[in-house]
């Protein structure tokens, strides 16, 4: 967290399993890019005969958990990082909603497992943290375990994962497995870091599991169904008005002929008292920005990572109503897609043309802030 990343767009990657997944600039290409929604995804269908690497590891109850147990039933494997801010709340809603489509009586024969992917972050407590965060309990395992046990299902797999130097950030794969009932791998996605691709990545899981299942069920349903939009990323030359949360109601327009200072932020990284203070930072930046005719701010919920709508909404709106910055709530992620959002936190200064002319991951105390759109108006 906290430095400042590329914000071009790349083309797709798709994930091989080859050696080619050891190099670490694929990697961290992967993780930094930002893809379109028409974009979104690469599979590969893997050779009949590869079987998924077995192991036995510890869920987020502290139950011992093992690959062979699912035999019998389909599984949508993942590596997740419990600290993660971007890539991984997307993976796991999307193999969610993959469930939802196919319906309960289907989704009864699929099992849903994350692997630890940040060696720093090895205990149960943080993988049941994650689980508790974006409500999962009850629909998925969270495994983990000793260091040297995870190193070696990563390698099993040819998961790339690697903490950065000197710094506590991890880089890891973003990378899901389909597994028949016979325990063979049937097909491997790469997730984006696309906020408005999660439904188009849930109806292709969907399509890739349902074969698999006896009766081979359905798995088209509309995107909308899972409060997902499949809408182009906002253009530079777009507007587009939202109304912000609490009591004032009052729109935003966001795009083209208005510049703002927006956080994009998501509600469940941390309690209400904490994202209280961190959201102040805006108050004190806006009071400086009236002063000095800079871009206004505006504080951006992603609600696609949330995991619970409504739940997002009852906590943000006590806090909206506290603070003078408004609050308003990407539903589909393409507001954040158009401003190539790639982590949560992250901050984009706009002109009035719609040009991005400064990012940044992480929060900044106001003085920092200030500096920072100051040299960036300077600059353009």
């Amino acid at each position: 967290m906290g430095e400042q990343k590329n914000t071009q767009k790349i083309e797709p990657l798709f994930h091989r399993r080859l050696g080619l997944l050891a190099i670490a600039g694929m990697v961290l290409v992967l993780v930094a890019g930002v893809l379109t929604a028409r974009h979104f995804i690469e599979k590969q269908k893997e050779q009949a005969g590869m079987v998924a690497p077995g192991f036995v590891l510890r869920d987020q109850n502290g139950r011992l958990t093992s690959l062979a147990q699912f035999r019998g039933r389909v599984v949508v494997l993942t590596f997740i990082d419990p600290e993660c801010t971007q890539i991984c709340p997307l993976t796991t809603k999307s193999m969610v909603d993959a469930l939802k489509i196919l319906g309960p009586a289907a989704a009864s024969q699929v099992q849903l497992l994350g692997i630890d992917a940040n060696p720093m972050k090895t205990q149960v407590a943080d993988v049941a943290a994650y689980t508790r965060e974006h409500e999962l309990e009850g629909r998925w395992r969270f495994l983990t375990g000793p260091e040297a046990q995870l190193e070696s299902v990563w390698h099993r797999y040819h998961v790339y994962v690697a903490q950065k130097k000197n710094s506590d950030d991890v880089v890891h794969e973003a990378v899901v497995f389909v597994i028949n009932p016979d325990g063979y791998e049937s097909a491997i996605y790469s997730t984006p870091m696309s906020y408005e691709s999660v439904g188009e990545q849930a109806q292709e899981l969907a399509k890739d599991i349902a074969p698999l299942l006896p009766g081979r069920p359905a798995a088209s349903v509309p995107s909308q169904a899972l409060g997902q939009q499949q809408e182009e990323p906002l253009k530079p030359d777009e507007t587009v008005s939202l109304m912000a949360l609490g009591p004032r109601r009052q729109p935003v327009t966001l795009g083209s002929g208005h510049p703002h200072l927006l956080l994009f932020f998501a509600g469940w990284l941390g309690q209400e008292s904490d994202l209280s203070k961190k959201l102040a930072t805006l108050n004190s930046y806006a009071a400086l920005a009236r002063q000095r005719n800079w871009p206004s701010p505006v504080a951006v919920d992603e609600l696609t990572t949330e995991p619970s709508r409504a739940e997002a909404r009852h906590a943000l709106d006590p806090l909206a109503a506290t603070l003078p910055t408004p609050i308003i709530q990407d539903s589909s992620g393409r507001i954040a897609d158009g401003y190539h959002v790639q982590d949560l936190p992250w901050i984009v200064l706009s002109s009035s043309s719609g040009k991005l002319l400064w990012s940044h991951d992480g929060w900044l105390s106001a003085a920092v802030l200030s500096r920072h759109v100051r040299a960036a108006l300077a600059a353009n």
